[in-house]
């Protein structure tokens, strides 16, 4: 584990709308982001995104820190919060990268989309 936590940056696309939600009221994703605005540590970066092209399962979110993996998990609600805040925990101590399969919610165990690896990796691949 890491003697200090990595910084996370929290991807939210704030264009998610669930099936039959009313066109008129705020987006789930929009929603999901304004109530991780208030939660989240000093070292997680939170930036909205326009669209993750995850729509069928939305609301969706990207997890990623420097050297580690990239997550990005759907089915996700705008009360998802407290799942989201375990998962950056997970990845922000992380000492080998990868989000441990151990500790995680279960939204975040049933819901993955991808896991990317981390660039430097894709890099020394190539060469």
């Amino acid at each position: 584990m890491p003697e200090t936590p990595l910084p996370v940056r929290l991807l939210v696309c704030v264009t998610c709308r669930r099936e039959g939600d009313d066109p008129e009221a705020p987006r789930q994703g929009a929603r999901l982001r304004d109530a991780l605005a208030g939660m989240l540590p000093d070292d997680v970066e939170l930036q909205p995104v326009e669209c993750l092209g995850n729509c069928k399962r939305s609301c969706t979110v990207a997890l990623s820190a420097p050297g580690t993996w990239t997550y990005v998990f759907g089915d996700l609600t705008a009360e998802s919060g407290p799942d989201i805040l375990t998962g950056i925990g997970l990845l922000a101590h992380s000492s080998d990268g990868l989000m441990p399969w151990r500790g995680r919610p279960e939204v975040f165990k049933r819901s993955m989309i991808a896991r990317i690896p981390p660039l430097s990796t894709l890099k020394d691949a190539a060469e």
